[in-house]
Protein backbone atom coordinates (compact mmCIF):
# COMPACT_ATOMS: atom_id res chain seq x y z
CA UNK A 1 0.00 0.00 0.00
CA UNK A 2 1.23 3.62 -0.73
CA UNK A 3 0.44 6.60 1.01
CA UNK A 4 -1.86 7.96 -1.25
CA UNK A 5 -4.06 4.61 -0.78
CA UNK A 6 -3.51 5.09 3.01
CA UNK A 7 -4.83 8.84 2.75
CA UNK A 8 -7.91 8.15 0.62
CA UNK A 9 -8.75 5.56 3.54
CA UNK A 10 -8.66 8.46 5.49
CA UNK A 11 -10.91 10.13 3.23
CA UNK A 12 -13.39 7.75 3.27
CA UNK A 13 -13.30 7.57 7.31
CA UNK A 14 -13.83 10.92 7.78
CA UNK A 15 -17.11 10.46 5.65
CA UNK A 16 -17.99 8.65 9.39
CA UNK A 17 -17.12 11.20 11.73
CA UNK A 18 -19.37 12.47 14.33
CA UNK A 19 -19.30 16.50 14.27
CA UNK A 20 -22.85 17.59 14.56
CA UNK A 21 -20.94 20.92 16.87
CA UNK A 22 -17.77 21.78 14.70
CA UNK A 23 -18.95 20.11 11.34
CA UNK A 24 -15.28 19.61 11.23
CA UNK A 25 -15.01 15.87 9.94
CA UNK A 26 -11.48 14.49 10.28
CA UNK A 27 -10.64 10.75 9.25
CA UNK A 28 -6.89 8.91 10.29
CA UNK A 29 -5.42 5.62 8.63
CA UNK A 30 -2.72 4.20 9.98
CA UNK A 31 -0.72 1.79 8.41
CA UNK A 32 0.15 -1.35 10.39
CA UNK A 33 2.80 -3.66 10.86
CA UNK A 34 1.41 -6.24 8.71
CA UNK A 35 -0.26 -4.33 6.31
CA UNK A 36 -3.43 -4.31 7.76
CA UNK A 37 -5.11 -0.56 8.26
CA UNK A 38 -6.57 0.99 11.21
CA UNK A 39 -8.71 4.20 11.14
CA UNK A 40 -10.33 6.47 13.16
CA UNK A 41 -12.63 9.42 13.43
CA UNK A 42 -13.13 12.47 15.81
CA UNK A 43 -16.31 11.95 18.07
CA UNK A 44 -17.48 15.21 19.15
CA UNK A 45 -19.39 15.91 22.69
CA UNK A 46 -21.15 18.90 23.82
CA UNK A 47 -18.79 18.73 26.48
CA UNK A 48 -15.79 19.90 24.39
CA UNK A 49 -13.36 18.41 26.61
CA UNK A 50 -14.51 14.99 25.87
CA UNK A 51 -14.18 14.69 22.34
CA UNK A 52 -11.78 12.29 20.78
CA UNK A 53 -9.59 13.08 17.57
CA UNK A 54 -9.27 10.64 14.27
CA UNK A 55 -5.87 10.22 15.33
CA UNK A 56 -6.46 9.03 18.88
CA UNK A 57 -9.14 6.93 18.01
CA UNK A 58 -7.37 4.97 15.00
CA UNK A 59 -4.12 4.22 17.86
CA UNK A 60 -6.59 3.18 20.39
CA UNK A 61 -8.30 1.03 18.37
CA UNK A 62 -4.84 -0.33 16.94
CA UNK A 63 -3.63 -0.81 20.36
CA UNK A 64 -6.50 -2.63 21.51
CA UNK A 65 -6.33 -5.44 18.79
CA UNK A 66 -2.90 -5.86 20.04
CA UNK A 67 -0.69 -3.39 17.53
CA UNK A 68 2.30 -1.61 19.15
CA UNK A 69 3.74 -0.17 16.26
CA UNK A 70 2.86 1.85 12.66
CA UNK A 71 4.24 2.00 9.43
CA UNK A 72 2.79 5.28 8.32
CA UNK A 73 -0.17 7.83 9.31
CA UNK A 74 -2.90 9.89 7.20
CA UNK A 75 -4.77 11.81 8.29
CA UNK A 76 -7.79 14.15 6.09
CA UNK A 77 -10.06 17.19 6.77
CA UNK A 78 -12.23 17.27 3.68
CA UNK A 79 -13.87 20.49 5.32
CA UNK A 80 -10.77 22.57 5.88
CA UNK A 81 -9.36 24.88 3.10
CA UNK A 82 -6.00 23.83 3.81
CA UNK A 83 -3.95 21.08 5.39
CA UNK A 84 -4.33 21.05 8.96
CA UNK A 85 -1.87 19.10 11.45
CA UNK A 86 -2.73 16.72 13.84
CA UNK A 87 -3.11 18.31 17.58
CA UNK A 88 -0.55 18.62 20.15
CA UNK A 89 -1.99 16.04 22.10
CA UNK A 90 -2.45 13.38 19.18
CA UNK A 91 1.40 14.42 18.53
CA UNK A 92 1.87 13.24 22.05
CA UNK A 93 0.19 9.79 21.50
CA UNK A 94 1.76 9.22 18.00
CA UNK A 95 5.12 9.59 19.05
CA UNK A 96 4.05 6.90 21.46
CA UNK A 97 3.51 4.27 19.34
CA UNK A 98 5.88 5.36 16.23
CA UNK A 99 9.26 5.81 15.47
CA UNK A 100 10.48 9.19 14.55
CA UNK A 101 10.68 8.08 10.63
CA UNK A 102 7.22 6.99 10.25
CA UNK A 103 5.48 8.95 7.59
CA UNK A 104 3.05 11.16 8.41
CA UNK A 105 0.46 12.86 5.60
CA UNK A 106 -2.28 15.19 6.04
CA UNK A 107 -4.15 17.94 4.04
CA UNK A 108 -7.70 18.57 3.05
CA UNK A 109 -7.06 16.76 -0.13
CA UNK A 110 -4.67 14.82 -2.18
CA UNK A 111 -3.29 17.40 -4.09
CA UNK A 112 -3.31 20.31 -1.60
CA UNK A 113 -1.14 17.69 0.91
CA UNK A 114 1.77 17.70 3.64
CA UNK A 115 4.01 15.09 3.99
CA UNK A 116 6.32 14.79 6.91
CA UNK A 117 7.24 12.03 9.45
CA UNK A 118 6.63 12.16 13.57
CA UNK A 119 10.11 13.04 14.26
CA UNK A 120 8.98 16.12 12.34
CA UNK A 121 5.69 16.96 14.37
CA UNK A 122 7.18 15.93 17.59
CA UNK A 123 10.79 16.77 17.38
CA UNK A 124 11.68 17.27 21.10
CA UNK A 125 10.61 13.92 21.90
CA UNK A 126 11.99 13.07 25.48
CA UNK A 127 10.01 9.83 25.90
CA UNK A 128 12.27 7.09 23.88
CA UNK A 129 15.24 9.04 26.04
CA UNK A 130 13.02 7.99 29.38
CA UNK A 131 12.98 4.49 27.97
CA UNK A 132 16.40 4.05 28.08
Amino acid sequence: MNIEELYNEAMKAASNAYAPYSKFRVGAAILLPDGEIQTGVNVENRSFGATNCAERTAVFAAVARGYRTFKAIAIATPDSDYPVSPCGICRQVLSEFAPADTPVVFGNKWENKVTTTVGELYPYDALHELAK
